[in-house]
């Protein structure tokens, strides 16, 4: 027995020391000293001129998903105009292409700004300016009107002032100061500005995919939105994190259809179509689809881990060990769990057509958010498992995959995170996940790599403004995104 508990306390000992010479060696890199504020900010920035360029943007309501409505389609031909006067230098050094006469995706525009040398591939920069309905009933909710552009000592207030009509300011204001400035980039630089991302972007944003087709041109890579630098969100870092996500995930929609007996309510069965699916749901709330602190995940936490106190990097430099106890604390919080897998989020439900008839057909609408590890096909395939009820078919209405993961090692990755250390200083940068949709998954038909980053800092209480009450973004964020546009077109059109 002595000689038991002795070599029990020797295999303790020798893995104490596994892990602790694992956690010594799990350092982040020496940062390196940003450059001075001084050399990378034009000396010609209107920091009021800036925010009333982006208030002016925002009074235009370029609703998109009310495009098919005349006066809807007078905004978007407004803004445009007003982009026009607004940024002369820009629109005669690089005079847009319309792609098309159809209301559907004649507003986007493409941007070309040639390079000294055709044998490099061009890059892309891209932002949508068409917004999201404001929810009827809120006005009266929101600290100034929606459309209003308010602006006060620190804030721009309004619909798409952060989704996404500040990084289309941004960009005009920094080509503007580099066209000022006499710059010409070496490779060709692509600016897109999009009018229906946010719905789906199969107009506006496939006609420009479809033109550079057509022309034969592949970027080395693009930028749209996606993330931001994170702060407050990741547990143990107190600094921002500059998540420069490398991909998206992909949507999915499924209706799960629950057969029953129909007849009156007074003589109800033991289970109706509606028990048959709330069964059903259950389910699959008590057994969400399989995931991990792997790939895009694990690459992120990799990044940032090692700039988190001893004990938590202890945990990370020893997932083979602690791997379970991390991903449990992860599931914890929306935002990181969301990382991990495929989400499952039950959206619409809808039965009988009167409260006292017993419904044929009960239908729960789910969305999903595919992981790049998951396949349409296997996840549908999980659904049905899981379920297991001969009584419930499912019905998949949308079904596009998740993107494919760019390179965080290639030149384009790079050039953005000096551009982000340039303006921020030495935050932590990080490749990253995108839960949602962006125009992005489109690009990566033409492009060899796809990142999706606003070069803007967001806290949790910002987050609520994404499509809900009271968006706003700060003066200082459209400041410092438009040196980062600037300093990233100088950087990322070099040879």
């Amino acid at each position: 027995m002595k000689k038991i508990l002795i070599g029990l306390g020797a295999v303790l000992l020798l893995l104490a020391a596994v892990v602790l010479v694992r956690t010594v060696r799990y350092t982040a890199p020496e940062s390196a000293p940003a450059p001075s504020a001084e050399k990378n900010q034009p000396a010609d920035i209107d920091v009021r001129q800036i925010a009333e360029h982006l208030s002016a943007a925002i009074r235009f309501q370029t609703v998109s998903a009310q495009l098919g409505q005349s006066a809807t389609q007078q905004q978007f031909e407004a803004f445009i105009a007003w982009l026009a006067d607004t940024y002369p230098e820009v629109h005669a050094a690089m005079q847009p292409q319309h792609l098309g006469t159809d209301p559907a995706h004649k507003y986007s525009l493409l941007f070309t700004w040639p390079g000294k040398r055709d044998d490099l591939q061009p890059i892309l920069l891209s932002a949508h300016y068409d917004v999201v309905p404001v929810i009827p009933g809120t006005e009266d909710q929101w600290q100034h009107p929606p459309y209003s552009g308010a602006i006060d000592e620190t804030h721009i207030w309004g619909r798409g002032a952060l989704d996404d009509k500040s990084a289309v300011i941004a960009l005009m204001e920094a080509a503007t100061r580099l066209l000022r400035e006499g710059f010409q980039p070496e490779r060709t630089v692509l600016i897109s500005l999009t009018n229906d991302e946010e719905v789906s972007g199969n107009h506006g944003t496939a006609a420009v995919v479809k033109k550079l087709e057509q022309d034969d041109i592949h970027p080395a890579w693009t930028l749209d939105e996606g993330s931001f630098l994170l702060r407050g969100f990741i547990p143990g870092i107190d600094g921002d994190v500059a998540s420069i996500n490398v991909a998206e995930k992909g949507y999915m929609t499924v209706d799960l259809v629950a057969h029953g007996q129909g007849g009156h309510s007074s003589m109800p069965p033991r289970q109706t179509a509606v028990d048959i699916l709330a069964a059903a749901l259950m389910k699959l709330q008590q057994s969400p689809i399989p995931g991990g602190l792997e790939g895009v995940s694990g690459d992120m936490f990799d990044s940032i881990a090692p700039h988190m106190s001893f004990g938590k990097r202890m945990l990370f430099a020893n997932r083979w060990l602690f791997g379970g106890l991390i991903e449990k604390a992860l599931k914890g919080s929306a935002s990181t769990a969301a990382m991990l897998h495929t989400t499952i989020a039950p959206t619409m439900l809808r039965a009988s057509v009167k409260e006292n008839v017993l419904p044929i057909e009960a239908v729960a609408t789910i969305n999903l958010r595919v992981h790049p590890r998951d396949t349409i096909e296997g996840v549908a395939d999980y659904l049905k498992k899981t379920i297991d009820d001969e009584r419930v078919d499912l019905v998949v209405r949308q079904g596009d995959s998740a993107s494919r993961v760019s390179s965080s090692e290639a030149a384009g990755f790079k050039a953005l995170a000096d551009s982000t250390h340039a303006v921020y200083g030495p935050v932590i940068v990080a490749p990253g996940l995108t839960v949602a949709a962006t125009d992005s998954h489109r690009y990566e038909k033409v492009a060899d790599n796809s990142y999706r980053f606003n070069p803007m800092v967001v806290t949790r209480e910002d987050v609520h403004g994404f499509h809900g009450t009271n968006e706003r973004i700060s003066i200082d964020n459209m400041v410092n995104a438009t040196n980062f546009y600037r300093q990233l077109i100088k950087t990322g059109s070099a040879e």
